[in-house]
């Protein structure tokens, strides 16, 4: 997924990685963060509780393994199941790259997902998130 934005990579990267900026773009739109530790800075664990409007609860952790400030982020993902097991783990990376006359180029890559209907609900999921962010930047 690509997305366009006014700000110089790193704003962009800040907006991405920082703890006191992910929450406002973090999740699909209509839901909220209940539970978090969410830092993209630097390598480590990463954690989130997500809650829809009508009460499901969906966590999803991982680990920030490799940052290059204002370059990139990648970290694991794997969503939990109700008894609180892990699932399969996948990858996601942030790249951040300037535009010619000015800005980023946001570029988001989720890979090596369970299946297509898993791939599907994902990019349901970043769209939303990234169209948040976006308006961050309007």
């Amino acid at each position: 997924m690509e997305r366009e934005f006014r700000a110089e990579p790193e704003m962009v990267f800040a907006f991405v990685t920082r703890p006191e900026n992910i929450l406002k773009w973090w999740g699909p739109e209509g839901m909220s963060v209940t539970e978090h530790h969410l830092d993209f800075t630097t390598p480590g664990p990463w954690s989130s509780v997500i809650v829809s409007a009508e009460g499901n609860r969906y966590k999803v952790t991982g680990e920030v393994i490799d940052v290059e400030p204002p370059k990139s982020v990648e970290l694991t993902w794997a969503w939990h199941d109700e008894s609180d097991a892990r699932g399969h783990e996948s990858r996601v990376r942030f790249q951040f790259s300037p535009r010619a006359g000015g800005g980023t180029l946001l570029t988001l890559v989720h890979s090596g997902l369970a299946d297509e209907e898993s791939a599907r609900n994902h990019e349901g999921g970043w769209t939303s998130s990234l169209r948040k962010l976006e308006r961050m930047d309007a």
